[in-house]
């Protein structure tokens, strides 16, 4: 399980390397040659010596025009010690493999993006005898993508759009978008794609947010990043009996949905959603509440 938003930057790729390549060609506009065939490798990079040195990502992509070593580097803030160990990851990877390395850096933060994008120059002034020039996936680069049609027709960067910017005032528009595509694609890639966005969001408010969206179209439910807030349904479903305590869940959840798409909810609305015990009931509500512009949508007949 991925529990940390540094695990799911960088493993993302793994679950879909393509995602990479094609973030290279049409977000930083790299003349990247489209790949035969992409795999993953050992990520470790530990010598005889007991130095543990290891890449997050190591992927390896075959194309017309050579074979190249994708390495994707997950970087949280500023760290000046890259200077030496990004260096080595790529020599050591050149010398190993015989194949050229490219090194891609993606982070959350635009001033680590700004800082990881300078070259890292080993020599002297005038002479450079190393030079090591990371390709940065950052806030200022990633698209942000707020519309359902966009998300749809490329769920994995709508993924990666909302892990990079799940912190910024356009949250709410991208999570909602993504939420919509993710009904489009096989319910076991959508639960996987779920939690890499479920780790990314610092943001306690866009975090619930996102896990009351999922859990209006099910998908939260199916992985076991869900466990803990079952659990805490369970506790209180002890007092009240299980079925209670599902339904008191499933409103609270409606009414999260409600607030944070900024719709207002009145007192009598709030009062009927909290009063019903009908589970079928609160799962079509909870439906109605991911797209309706107005509090009153809720009880429309479909």
């Amino acid at each position: 399980m991925v529990g940390s938003s540094h695990e799911a930057l960088h493993r993302i790729f793994q679950k879909d390397p393509a995602l990479l390549t094609r973030a290279l060609q049409s977000v930083l506009h790299v003349p990247f040659p489209e790949p035969r065939e992409i795999a993953a490798l050992n990520v470790d990079l530990t010598e005889i010596e007991p130095v543990e040195r290891r890449v997050d990502t190591l992927l390896r992509a075959e194309t017309d025009e050579g074979t190249y070593l994708l390495v994707v580097e997950s970087q949280g803030k500023v760290d000046d010690r890259k200077r030496g160990s990004w260096p080595y990851y790529l020599s050591y990877l050149y010398e190993k493999y015989r194949c050229e390395p490219v090194l891609i850096v993606i982070t959350q933060s635009s001033a680590t993006a700004k800082w990881a994008s300078r070259p890292i120059r080993l020599g002297f002034r005038d002479w450079h005898s190393l030079t090591v020039r990371p390709l940065v996936l950052g806030p200022d680069n990633v698209p942000v993508i707020t519309s359902e049609r966009q998300a749809e027709r490329d769920v994995p960067l709508a993924v990666l759009s909302a892990m990079t910017h799940g912190r910024g005032p356009q949250a709410p528009a991208i999570l909602e978008s993504l939420a919509s595509a993710l009904r489009t694609i096989d319910p076991d890639s959508a639960a996987v794609f779920v939690q890499f966005v479920d780790s990314c969001l610092a943001d306690p408010q866009a975090k619930q947010m996102w896990r009351d969206l999922m859990t209006a179209i099910q998908y939260f439910w199916r992985h076991p990043l869900a466990e803990q807030v079952r659990e805490e349904g369970r506790e209180q479903g002890l007092e009240q009996g299980l079925e209670q305590g599902r339904a008191e869940a499933k409103a609270e959840m409606i009414l999260h949905i409600l607030e944070w798409r900024g719709i207002p909810v009145p007192e009598g609305l709030r009062e009927r959603v909290e009063a019903c015990t009908d589970l079928g009931q609160l799962e079509a509500w909870a439906q109605q509440a991911v797209h309706a512009t107005d509090a009153a949508e809720l009880f429309a007949e479909k």
